[in-house]
Parts: C-alpha cells; structure tokens; sequence
C-alpha cells in the first residue's frame, strides 16, 4: 500500500488548469509564488506519505474506540495530529487576522488531496473543520470569530457540522433539535440546545482539547421546514474566563457507528442538553440557519469531491504496481509463450488507461472550481458563478469517478483484490461513502437542473457549455458531446419539473463529462506543446498526452449516448410494482 505522492501531475494542472499564477498577480494571493507554490505541493505530498499514509491501514483494522461518552483513536492518531497542527498545514488558506496564511483555496484542496490519499479516513477531520471557518467567516459575529477562530484555523481544535437526525435525513427541514433562549443570568442571549445528531464526522475523539460544533436546531415558534431553522455554535467545553475549553456544556457522544469503510473516521451519534444544560451562540439570525449552513455545505461538497480524486489516485497507483509485478500467461497472439506481467495484456492496460485517465479528469475538475472560488474572492463574479453550477458536478461526478476506479482496482488485482490483505479493498469500501454524504449525489443532480439550471434562465450553464465547445474545435468526440448537452439543456429549461429531474443524473454525467473533457483536452495541448518545445518531463508529459487522448476517445463518446436517458422524462419511470 505504498503512496507515492503525484506532485508532478499537481504542479501541472495548477499551471494549466487552476491558474495559480493568475491568482498570484493579485494582491490577495500574491504569497501564492511558483516557489511557494512548489514547496507546498512538494511538501504536503512529502508529509502525506511518510506520516499519512503508514496510518492507513491502522485505522481500517484498529477502529476508534467509544467507551462511556469518549472515543480514543487509533494508534499514531493523535500523535500524527498534533504534526499535522504544528506544520500549520491547516492554516493554508485561513484569514490572516485569525491566524491564517491567507493563501488560495486551491492549495488548501491540494493539501486535502494529499493527506486524503494518504489516509481518506484521517483526513475527514480537518475537512469539516474548514466549513466551520468559512460559516463563521460568513455569518459569525466578530466576538465569534476571535473568539473560536484563532484555534480552528491552526487546527487545536476541530468543528463539525451538524444536520441529519435519525427522522430528518436529506429533508433536512423535518428536523426536531430546539434551540430556547436564555433571557435571564449569567447566560442570557445563549440558547439552551436540546435533540440528537446522527452520522457526525469526528464528532468525537482524543486529538483537540476542544470540538467545535455548529448545529441545526428550531427556535419556540418558528415555523416548519427549513425556514424556521437557526444555525449555532455549540462547543463541547464553554470557555472560561481565560479562554480556557474547561467548562462541560451538556454534549455527549452516545456511539459511534460501525461502518462499511472510512473505519478511521469516528462517525458519532451526539446527544445536546440531555443530562445537564448545553448553551450554544446563534450564528447569523434566527431562521437563517440554511443560509449560514450551506456556506459550510457548499466547502464541504467540493471537498467530498476531493476526496473521489484521493481514493482514485491511491486504488490507481496500488493497481498499477501489483499489475507491474504480477506475472500471468504468455501474450496472446505472440509466439513467445513466456509469461508476462499483467500490465503488457491489452484489458488490464485498458482499465489501468481508464483509471488513470478518469482520475486525472476529477482532479482537473476539483481543482478548476476550487480556482473560481478563489477568483470569485478577487471581485471576479462571473467565476463566482461558475462555481456555483460547478459545484454539484464535482461533488457527485468526482465521487462516481472514485468509486469506478476503485472497483477496477479490485479488478485488476484480480482474486487477490477481494482479499483485504492487499489493501484495494479497503480503497473500494472507503469510496463508497463519498456518493452519499454531504447531499446524496442524486441530490446533487436534482440541484443542478432545479437551482443551478434555473439561474439565470438557464445562461450559467449555457455558458460553461459555450466555453467547452470553444476548446473543443480540435476534438470531434467532445464536440459531439458538447452539442448533446447544448440541446439537453434547451429541453431541461422548458421541461416541467418531473421531466427535469427523471433526466438530471444522466444529464448531469454528461455535463460532467464535457466539463472534464474540456479541462483534459487543454491539458493535452498544453503538453504536446512543452513536448514540442522541449520543455518539462518528456516522460510526464507523453504519459498526459496519453490519458488526455484516451479520455477524450473513449470516455467522452459514452456520455455522448446518456442523451436518450436525460430526455426520456418521468413517463419513462413506471411506478415499480409491489413486492409479495
């Protein structure tokens, strides 16, 4: 289960593909130079595989412990942790006023790719504790954030976020949690929080001091669904007077759950106000709790994204190796009858092409939306709007990417993939998880033909398909695809909302797909050009060229085909018949 950080591939789609260096002109981000750049990828990469990755699979066979309320982590965790914080990796991309270094998001994603390739579990941890510094960051008044912040951005302590309960799932507005303010005493103006939180990310552990929660809870009065929801800050210990996490608040961690992968995260069951008082602050306004919300949500989706690109990257390169080594059958059509490695028979070479290929796609996906973030926070709003519709592609189409490559990763392994010792297994179960939190992707596919297509009369989109086919003029296969999605998404803007959604998975693979396309098919000029030039590593470089041509020959063609199913409308789904 070796991890060989891909730092070469990393450095070149922030060229190519993010624009880091546009990023770097501006004031804001002008820290972000090549040098900086290159170190940060070079050393995260660096720190992923020697302190991550060993990590690994310790946490998949020795799981966090829950024992009366607390949960003890692996061997190596905390310890893994505690240089994690002290490397001031977290920090990245946090507010310099708070403790930040103010550097772009995009280099923050790189540094989760790294570490989440290294060990997806692990990593879970500082991912959510990052959405609960943009929430503040939002919504947070500025006694919170001085507050809270200095110690959730250099990663001391960890936050979360707090929605799904056992009867409010993805419907979110069903939830029951209450929140009753306190108008007399010591805590007037905090709310007394009371209900149950299931599947919470590190809800509880042993590597911080202190948690930070931010939950979902309903205030006396305020109406039903998700409009009378109010978001607060609810911490496992209440400050003292010196700043101090020593003040129990009523949170509890009654289990946590046993689960088909991500064995290293703790995912917790958390009780609030059950046996003695829990205080939270509100965050934002009352009733304004999905707004704030959804700024973490939003941070949490691409980062789940990532997180396709993580497991893809590990099961491809692990694919790769046991292929180079594993001896089996002469050639066929050779009249040498000597065995070869598996690597050098045509189907294994086609699904290692396709891993690579597919892995490479999600990257440049994740990686371009992370950018318009980025750029959206330099007064660009146009590439603050194209995050918005790019979102939902990267979070459900990176993930599908990560479970795809990770089930050919079983497959090129062969027997020996279904065996957990050699670890591809471990890859396929810890993939599966991505698709279905943070917004099941088929939540993220109804958001792109409700919301997103509906911005602007559909324009937004419109416009990120007018900017593929102005970079597919040299690929036939893409722009096959791109008219395909033109003509999906005239029908989509006038389709009734039945129709829309019986279509959005498909249509938003194709979407996906045409974006990806559209991102490899710049990487593959781009690297024919330094090849030209003499420029770069030949090696590299040829290998690009490679997986870029397959990707836009033999994968853009299949999205081509899903048009039928995304115009095919609600008639096409029959009620299914009842069982027994």
């Amino acid at each position: 289960m070796t991890y060989t950080p891909p730092t070469t591939e990393q450095l070149f789609v922030l060229d190519h593909i993010a624009r880091v260096d546009a990023m770097a002109s501006h004031d804001k981000f002008a820290a972000a130079t090549p040098d900086m750049v290159e170190a940060i990828v070079t050393g995260i990469g660096d720190f992923a595989a020697e302190v991550y990755a060993p990590l690994n699979r310790v946490g998949d066979v020795q799981n966090p412990k829950w024992d009366n309320g607390k949960v003890t982590m692996p061997p190596g965790f905390k310890e893994a942790y505690r240089q994690f914080v002290e490397a001031g990796w977290g920090s990245l991309d946090g507010p310099g006023e708070y403790g930040g270094q103010d550097l772009p998001f995009t280099l923050a994603a790189v540094v989760i790719e790294a570490l989440g390739s290294a060990n997806m579990g692990f990593t879970l941890c500082p991912i959510l504790t990052a959405g609960a510094i943009h929430a503040l960051m939002a919504y947070g008044t500025e006694e919170q954030r001085q507050t809270w912040l200095p110690k959730l951005v250099n990663g001391e302590w960890n936050g979360t976020m707090n929605l799904t309960e056992p009867a409010a799932g993805s419907d979110v507005g069903a939830l029951r949690s209450t929140a009753e303010k306190v108008t007399e005493g010591e805590h007037a103006g905090l709310y007394r929080i009371k209900g149950q939180k299931i599947f919470i990310t590190f809800g509880e552990h042993d590597l911080t001091d202190n948690i930070v929660h931010l939950v979902l809870a309903r205030t006396p009065g305020a109406p039903e669904g998700t409009r009378g929801i109010s978001l607060f800050l609810v911490p496992k210990y209440r400050l003292d007077p010196a700043g101090n996490p020593t003040i129990s608040n009523g949170v509890h961690c009654a289990s946590i759950e046993h689960k088909l992968g991500i064995h290293g995260s703790p995912t917790a069951v958390m009780v609030y106000g059950d046996s003695e008082d829990c205080l939270g602050e509100i965050v934002g306004d009352e009733m304004g709790g999905m707004r704030a919300m959804f700024v973490m949500m939003n941070n949490a989706r691409l980062m789940v994204g990532c997180q396709g690109v993580q497991i893809a990257e590990r099961a491809t390169q692990q694919a790769q190796r046991y292929a180079a080594e594993r001896v089996q059958s002469s050639l066929a059509g050779s009249p040498d009858r000597t065995p070869v490695t598996i690597d050098q028979h045509p189907d294994v070479r086609r699904m290692l092409w396709r891993m690579r290929a597919q892995t490479e796609a999600a990257r440049a996906l994740t990686y371009y939306a992370a950018a318009q973030i980025d750029f959206g926070k330099l007064d660009d709003e146009a590439a603050a709007m194209r995050a918005e519709v790019l979102i939902p592609l990267v979070k459900a189409h990176a993930t599908d990417i990560g479970c795809e490559v990770a089930s050919l990763g079983v497959q090129v392994h062969g027997g020996m993939g279904f065996i957990e010792e050699t670890g591809a297994a471990q890859h396929y179960r810890d993939a599966r998880i991505a698709p279905i939190y943070e917004g099941t992707n088929g939540i993220q596919a109804a958001d792109l033909v409700g919301r997103k297509l509906g911005m602007a009369g559909g324009d937004l989109v419109r416009g990120l398909i007018d900017d593929i086919a102005h970079g597919a003029a040299d690929f036939p296969e893409l722009q096959q695809l791109v008219d395909a999605c033109r003509a999906v998404t005239d029908w989509m803007v006038n389709a009734n909302t039945g129709d829309r959604l019986a279509g959005s998975y498909p249509y938003l693979t194709m979407l996906s797909t045409a974006t990806c396309g559209w991102l490899m098919a710049l990487q593959h000029k781009a690297a024919k050009t330094a090849l030209d030039e003499g420029n770069g590593d030949a090696a590299f470089l040829e290998a690009k060229v490679a997986s870029t041509r397959f990707y836009l020959q033999q994968i853009v063609p299949a999205a081509t085909g899903l048009a039928p199913s995304a115009l095919a409308g609600d008639a096409a789904l029959a009620p299914l018949p009842a069982l027994g």
